[in-house]
């Protein structure tokens, strides 16, 4: 009949729909669905390298990890997480340069070397902490025999020389000043070198005089010696510290003390 209009269908409605819409957007659509898979599953791809390699097991214990647990994460989901959002993040900066977003183009080249060197900056940061965590641990260890205060320090600097090292050469990556760089290193270098030898003046003493003690023997372990007013069997003498006993109590005495003081062996 004249004058009736023809109903138009659903599959005709979308198909003027899409058409309406430049193909550019729905290649950018395209490229930012792809990204998010793809992301995906590189994060689970560098998840399980990681856990293969053992990082797990290299990082528990460590100041970093106790942190992250607290938010219900792990060294090994952070790192894998950062490589899924490199991923997404650089597939939606391609789509928006193909979709043609004004202005895009202004900033685009600069955002596109930017990324990777934000990326890598922040791995680099999250590996330094991790390693100067482990760096504390290991030092504390091998110097929990020697009963001194100072050690102490010596794991805390060495943590965070690392940290900081990690730090210049992640600010490097995203462009700080060279210049700033060197000048921050040499007086981070300086303050060390300077507190640290205030810090350990003790504990460097007390080497010295070991290195002295461990030459000369002087004494023995079993020998009986009178050092101030500690008189007791001598147990074990290493670099640092000597260790007498007498009537059940362990005396330690730095070894500093022991050359400064001076030693009386007894004899019966």
């Amino acid at each position: 009949m004249t004058g009736m209009s023809v109903p138009i269908t659903v599959q005709e409605t979308v198909s003027e729909v899409i058409a309406l819409v430049p193909p550019r957007i729905w290649l950018a659509l395209f490229i930012v669905i792809f990204g998010v898979i793809a992301g995906y599953l590189v994060e689970v791809v560098n998840r399980r390298l990681l856990e293969r390699a053992g990082v797990p097991a290299s990082t528990e214990g460590t100041a970093f990890e106790r942190t992250v647990r607290g938010f219900g994460l792990s060294t090994v989901t952070i790192i894998a997480k950062l490589s899924n959002y490199f991923i997404v993040g650089i597939a939606v900066l391609t789509a928006l340069s193909v979709a043609d977003v004004q202005y895009t183009e202004l900033f685009w080249g600069d955002v596109a070397t930017f990324v990777p060197r934000l990326f890598i900056a922040i791995v680099v940061l999250i590996v330094g902490i991790v390693v100067g965590d482990k760096i504390e641990l290991y030092v504390a260890e091998r110097l929990r025999g020697v009963k001194l205060p100072e050690t102490g320090v010596i794991s805390t600097v060495a943590k965070y020389s690392v940290v900081y090292v990690a730090a210049l050469i992640a600010l490097d990556q995203i462009g700080v000043a060279t210049l700033a760089l060197i000048v921050l290193l040499a007086a981070y270098a300086f303050a060390l070198v300077v507190l640290t030898a205030l810090a350990t003046k003790d504990l460097l003493a007390a080497a010295a005089a070991g290195v002295f003690l461990l030459l000369r023997h002087p004494y023995g372990i079993g020998d009986e010696v009178k050092v101030a007013d500690r008189r007791g069997i001598v147990q074990e003498v290493d670099l640092f510290v000597t260790h007498i006993e007498t009537d059940g109590e362990e005396h330690v005495l730095p070894n500093h003390i022991v050359f400064r003081e001076g030693i009386v062996r007894i004899r019966d």
